[in-house]
């Protein structure tokens, strides 16, 4: 006699998800298809990098639903901050980011999968199981822009070749904030901050500061949520 599966997740112990992302209504509609299947249990949510991690020691999750863009800080550096604080969550990244340029670096610094939150509603659940399992989830749109990245000849002189914390930088410059800002964001001098703009400035190739601030705000509108 086959053994329902259906049945058997019913029985199991539901799977913990904690949800971090910096807007209400994605959070609400993450908890509620989550909630809609009994092996699986909300058990936080969270907007902020510093309030997820504290919902990481004490919650304890299963499984963290994050996106990449949150509230005084980098999706990127929260999933780096979880895998250093002894906690050992699977990762799933839920993000509106370009994937070719984003999708790798969230599974280097140690997510599990990575969605585009276009393909949320109908992949999420699907992914959650296969991470839980132990296996990676990227879908079958992220692999083909990550391989059409990689085959591209642009792949390394554009975005693509700034570091994590060049692109944080970057990111930021596009969406109009000034030096001291970004420096107060990330928590970095107003030094620092200035170097990292050199450094991005000369490896895209531009004249000026003007230029930067001009890529970088094409850049964000093409990437905006």
């Amino acid at each position: 006699m086959k053994t329902d599966e259906s049945a058997l997740r019913s029985t199991a112990i539901p799977v913990r998800v904690l949800i971090v992302d910096d807007h209400p209504l994605v959070r609400e509609g993450l908890a509620a298809r989550v909630s809609a299947h009994p092996d699986l249990q909300v058990c936080g949510s969270a907007a902020a990098a510093d309030e997820a991690l504290g919902l990481v020691r004490s919650a304890r999750p299963a499984l963290v639903l994050l996106d990449l863009a949150l509230q005084r800080s980098s999706g990127l550096d929260l999933i780096k901050e979880i895998r250093a604080c002894g906690s050992d969550p699977r990762i799933l990244v839920v993000s509106a980011y370009e994937e070719g340029l984003f999708a790798g670096r969230a599974l280097r610094a140690g997510a599990d999968g990575y969605i585009n939150k276009q393909e949320l509603q109908a992949t999420v659940i699907e992914a959650i199981r296969t991470v839980m399992r132990g296996e990676r989830f990227i879908s079958t749109t992220v692999t083909q822009r990550l391989a059409d990245r990689a085959l591209s000849r642009e792949f390394a002189s554009g975005p693509a070749g700034l570091t994590d914390r060049e692109l944080q930088v970057f990111e930021r410059i596009g969406r109009g904030r000034a030096t001291r800002e970004i420096a107060a964001e990330l928590h970095l001098s107003v030094h620092t901050i200035e170097s990292h703009r050199e450094k991005i400035r000369l490896k895209l190739n531009l004249r000026n500061g003007t230029e930067l601030q001009q890529q970088a705000v094409l850049w964000a509108l093409e990437n905006s949520r």
